[in-house]
């Protein structure tokens, strides 16, 4: 209650602003900080018990807000810390939170210039530079900032749709033939989430088998293709992925863009996590092709670095996201404006209130330019190759797949000492499977570094190592192989 717009609320506003900021400040140099942890890791039930987290009919002092500004911060996971290895998205850039602080204080929505002049001219610049580096002449097409690369994939197959059967707008599934989408095995899980949601089916979605290295197969695609065609279905979308979730595989996108033009197929390629490579000029022959496709998803909050969330859909023909999408609602999108209407995006978006995400990568593109963006990538997939090759020919350590990583995900099993004798048999198999999920649950509770696990086809549960945090060197790659060691020595 003393805060504004109370009646002189500046002096206790300003005060309390100031606490919050030395709040996060500590925080931000605690994320660089090697010696402290990356997790102060409780179970749920501990933490629900710790601490009084109810909401109470009576307001607290501000005191007691900054306390649980404090403690919230002290459980979180430092997502910035340079040991993080967790997630895709991972880093903590400065320009980036500094942008996304004052996207939070300029606090509106980005659905017409009216009321987002300045980030909507952002967007329509941002997204054209983007369409250029996919390869696009001029930048030209369209495209739009989502809230993360599954519902981009979404738009990417609601658009596809739409362009093959326009009437599905108003008269839905029914009044149309049996669509079916292909995909990789390896590809991510939101293409079929999102066939479920557009009421498509997730059997619609057929998956094409990968090689080795995770890669599509274009001729089992082909095939799949034609075998849909004589049951009667209507293949309308081929989504290719550009650095797979758990590989880091980039499909063929030459010889897929050569079979969807072929049989008339809308392409997609969900770049989500490789999309980043365009920047390099080193990394990005991994994408080529990708000029032909229909869309892309490309999420700079990955590869890139940009704070969460920050997904892109980029679509190569004009005015097909507005016509499949737009509803005219005359409160929003009068026609009688004074300004030109083409800058009032809302209309092609599925959301109405749609966060502000351009912010973040504009101004950190203004700090970095491209050629900054390109030195943090490069060093993020040296990283990667320095750990393949420590580790590809070092004792108790076996790829997941053969030769160089293509992106900086590197997969690969601990073989603790006791199993490095033992015969390949289910044994082996049922024990190996265990290694990783103990050592992972050490690590957290130890809260040293954090690196993700998981299973795939006949595979079991084997680390998937992936670098994007710029503030990662050599140093840390070595902890973590030191820590894995450490942590299985006796399994």
């Amino acid at each position: 209650p003393d805060l504004l717009p109370a009646c002189n609320g500046e002096i206790t506003t300003m005060s309390f602003l100031q606490d919050v900021v030395d709040i996060l400040l500590q925080y931000v140099v605690k994320s660089f900080d090697r010696s402290t942890k990356v997790i102060d890791f409780h179970y749920p039930n501990e933490l629900l018990q710790e601490y009084n987290w109810e909401l109470a009919d009576q307001p607290q002092t501000l005191e007691e807000i900054l306390l649980n500004c404090r403690t919230t911060l002290k459980y979180a996971i430092k997502t910035g810390h340079p040991r993080y290895f967790n997630q895709l998205s991972t880093g903590l850039d400065m320009v980036g939170l500094a942008a996304d602080w004052l996207t939070s204080a300029a606090n509106t929505n980005m659905f017409t210039y009216e009321i987002a002049p300045v980030f909507v001219l952002l967007e329509y610049v941002t997204l054209r530079k983007m369409r250029e580096m996919v390869g696009w002449p001029g930048g030209c097409g369209d495209g739009i900032f989502s809230p993360g690369g599954a519902i981009s994939n979404m738009y990417a197959m609601l658009i596809a749709r739409f362009k093959m059967f326009p009437e599905v707008k108003e008269k839905g599934m029914a009044a149309i033939p049996r669509l079916v989408a292909f995909t990789s095995e390896h590809s991510h899980f939101s293409v079929k989430k999102g066939a479920a949601a557009l009421g498509i089916g997730t059997d619609s979605v057929i998956l094409i088998r990968c090689d080795e290295r995770g890669k599509m197969i274009p001729s089992d695609l082909e095939r799949r293709i034609l075998e849909a065609k004589q049951k009667g279905f209507v293949p309308f979308l081929v989504s290719a992925t550009a650095g797979t979730t758990v590989y880091g595989a980039f499909d063929p996108l030459i010889a897929i863009a050569d079979i969807c033009k072929k049989y008339k197929i809308w392409m997609h390629v969900d770049g989500a996590w490789g999309g980043g490579l365009l920047m390099s000029r080193k990394h990005k022959w991994k994408l080529n092709g990708v000029e032909r496709a229909n869309s892309v998803t490309w999420n700079p909050h990955k590869m890139m670095g940009v704070p969460l969330q920050c997904s892109a859909l980029l679509v190569r023909e004009e005015g097909l996201m507005q016509s499949c999408n737009q509803m005219h609602a005359s409160y929003l999108f009068q026609q009688d404006k004074h300004y030109d209407l083409s800058y009032d995006t809302g209309d092609k978006a599925l959301q109405c209130g749609r966060h502000v995400d351009v912010f973040k990568l504009w101004l950190m593109w203004r700090a970095k330019g491209t050629t900054g963006f390109e030195a943090q990538i490069d060093k993020c997939l040296e990283l990667a190759e320095y750990l393949y090759n420590k580790i590809k020919n070092r004792d108790g350590y076996e790829m997941v797949f053969d030769g160089k990583p293509q992106h900086t995900n590197v997969c690969f099993w601990y073989i603790p000492p006791s199993l490095r004798s033992m015969e390949d048999n289910e044994e082996r198999m049922s024990r190996l499977m265990k290694v990783a999920p103990v050592i992972k649950a050490r690590m957290m509770e130890y809260g040293t570094t954090m690196v993700s696990y998981q299973p795939l086809g006949d595979k079991v549960n084997f680390f998937r190592m992936v670098i994007s945090n710029p503030a990662a060197t050599h140093q840390d790659i070595d902890f973590l192989i030191d820590e894995i060691e450490r942590l299985g020595q006796d399994l």
